[in-house]
């Protein structure tokens, strides 16, 4: 199961360095998860000071 990232996101980017599969970029001034790529590992939801990003 991928994580997404809520409209609670702040594009701080403390997400993105953790990602071990580099499954987290910048688009349109919001930070986004590739569902196929995304290992389900929970790195960035740990880093993730709001709370913006959750299991799909």
């Amino acid at each position: 199961m991928a994580y997404k990232i809520t409209d609670a996101c702040v594009n701080c980017g403390a997400c993105e360095g953790e990602c071990p599969v580099g499954a987290i970029s910048e688009q349109g001034n919001v930070r986004v998860i590739d569902a196929d790529t995304c290992v389900s590992c929970g790195a960035c939801s740990a880093a993730c000071p709001t709370e913006a990003i959750i299991e799909d």
